[in-house]
C-alpha cells in the first residue's frame, strides 16, 4: 500500500472483530421460534454478515417482514453474551499501532458496540465513534462516515482519507463520501454470490504491508 492516509474509518463486525457461530446459531434459533419461521445456517449466515447485501432486502424476498424480524432480533440478543462471544481478528491489531485519527462507522446499534468495545479493550483505538441509525443514515449513504470525518475533525481533501470494512456497503460509503475503499473480504465471492471491488480488495489487512 503506497497511499499516506491522514485519517482511517473502520467497520466494526466483520471487518475487524466476529461472533463464534454458536452464538449467532443460537440467535436465529430463538427469533425462528418467535417469528414461528426457522432460518437454515446458510440464512443466519447470510443475514449475519450481509453477505447478499441489503439485509432488509434479503428479508422480503424470503418474505419475512424486516420490521418484525429487528424487532425481535433485536430483542433477543443480550449484549454482554455477545460481547463474550465476540472475538478480534489477529490481522486487526494494526489499528492499535495508527498514528493518524481513527474512527469507527458500524450497523451494530450502541447497546451492542459499547460491550463489545469495553469487552475487548479496543475502545481507546477509535477518535470517534458512529452505530448507525435512522437519524444518522446507513451505510452506503455518505452521512454517517460524513459525520465521523466531523467529529475527527480532519481535511476532508481527495485522497487523504480511507474507509476499510467488509461489505459493499462500506464501499459505497467510502466513495459516497469521497474516500478511498479497502474492501476487506472474508467470506469470498463463493459466498457472496458477487465480487465486491475496492480501491484495494484483500483477504486480511495483513496484505496492505502497513509500516
Amino acid at each position: 500500500m503506497s497511499e499516506p492516509y491522514e485519517y482511517w474509518l473502520l467497520d466494526l463486525d466483520g471487518t475487524l472483530v466476529d461472533v463464534e457461530w454458536d452464538y449467532v446459531r443460537d440467535v436465529f434459533d430463538t427469533v425462528g421460534d418467535r417469528l414461528d419461521r426457522p432460518f437454515t445456517d446458510a440464512e443466519a449466515e447470510t443475514l449475519w454478515h450481509g453477505l447478499t447485501g441489503s439485509r432488509n432486502r434479503q428479508l422480503d424476498a424470503w418474505n419475512v417482514d424486516p420490521e418484525r424480524f429487528w424487532t425481535t432480533f433485536h430483542d433477543v440478543e443480550d449484549p454482554q453474551t455477545r460481547a463474550e462471544s465476540t472475538y478480534l481478528y489477529d490481522d486487526a491489531a494494526f489499528v492499535a499501532g495508527l498514528d493518524e485519527p481513527v474512527g469507527l462507522v458500524t450497523h451494530c446499534q450502541s447497546f451492542l458496540t459499547e460491550p463489545i468495545l469495553d469487552h475487548l479493550d479496543i475502545r481507546d483505538w477509535f477518535d470517534a465513534v458512529c452505530c448507525c441509525t435512522d437519524e444518522t443514515g446507513w451505510k452506503p449513504d455518505p452521512e454517517p462516515v460524513e459525520g465521523v470525518i466531523t467529529d475527527l475533525d480532519v481535511e476532508t481533501t481527495e485522497g487523504t482519507g480511507v474507509l476499510a470494512g467488509d461489505g459493499a456497503c462500506d464501499v459505497g460509503a467510502a466513495w459516497n463520501a469521497g474516500l478511498d475503499a479497502i474492501h476487506v473480504d472474508r467470506h469470498g465471492p463463493h459466498q457472496r454470490g458477487h465480487c465486491v471491488r475496492g480501491d484495494y480488495r484483500v483477504d486480511s489487512f495483513d496484505e496492505l504491508d502497513l509500516p
